[in-house]
């Protein structure tokens, strides 16, 4: 029994030391660790962030949003250590800074209404005239008779580029568009505006805004990751050189059995490293 009851020990004592392992790595360290860019990141950040921070309070993280093109800018001269972006880097980008960059995630950009709209899809072509400006009226999609609210994201952010190259087909959104700086941003404003439209992050979906079926493709992460919804992009880390010290392990935690549960819990597909 003695026997027994010692080798049981022994398993969860294996078990426990497994789990706490992403972890270990930042014991001993101190210092901070900064990082901004695009939005969808800010999730999966912060929920590292604060594991780490709560395993040890020697190390400061901060995370800030701003876009992509934030993040390129940010760590590029050196104010963040990391930049995230919802987009691939650009040759002149890592020219110009030395960027290496590191795709952690898979996540699939939706045309998003308010849940209170009746319409539920819409084909490719009804998305490029609506952001186009050609439709501007919910009843032409077979809704209601209301002025359709037009939402679009800033210039420089990942989401927007995605969708455009994406669902417009390398169109554009037409100048009299409302812009709003984030997902998150996105999120309120069509939750708070029956006649709205835009896009977010599949991962930013919840009761307050719903998902639009796009030519038959229904959007969710599952979806995105089979191939079968094809708006899509990768969520990447940049960083200013090779990473080192915090920012490396930090990287290297992301990509751990830690970080994955952080992505698929803030709505994406994790990638394995590269």
């Amino acid at each position: 029994m003695n026997r027994i009851l010692s080798a049981f020990a022994l398993v969860l004592l294996s078990a426990s030391l497994a789990v706490a392992a992403p972890l270990d790595s930042f014991k001993g360290q101190k210092g901070t660790l900064d990082i901004a860019g695009g939005t969808a990141h800010i999730p999966v950040m912060k929920k590292a962030a604060e594991a780490i921070m709560s395993a040890n309070p020697d190390v400061r993280i901060t995370v800030a949003g701003g876009g992509s093109g934030v993040g390129v800018q940010k760590v590029g001269e050196g104010l963040v250590q990391i930049g995230n972006t919802g987009r691939a880097l650009k040759d002149s980008e890592v020219a110009k800074y030395g960027l290496e960059t590191f795709p952690f995630a898979i996540d699939g950009v939706a045309v998003a209404v308010n849940p209170a709209n009746k319409v539920t899809a819409l084909t490719k072509a009804q998305v490029k005239d609506v952001f186009a400006g050609k439709i501007t009226n919910w009843k032409e999609l077979g809704g209601s008779d209301a002025p359709i609210s037009l939402y679009v994201r800033e210039d420089g952010s990942g989401t927007r580029e995605t969708f455009e190259e994406r669902a417009l087909d390398k169109g554009t959104s037409v100048q009299s568009a409302n812009v709003v700086n984030s997902n998150g941003a996105m999120k309120t404003a069509i939750a708070q505006d029956p006649n709205a439209i835009g896009y977010v992050g599949i991962g930013h979906l919840d009761a307050s805004i719903r998902g639009v079926t796009v030519d038959g493709m229904v959007p969710s992460q599952e979806n995105a990751s089979d191939g079968s919804y094809t708006i899509t992009r990768l969520l990447y880390m940049n960083t200013k050189g090779k990473p080192q010290g915090l920012t490396a392990l930090f990287i290297d935690y992301i990509y751990s059995e830690d970080g994955k549960g952080f992505i698929s819990s803030s709505g994406y597909i994790p990638l394995d490293r590269k």
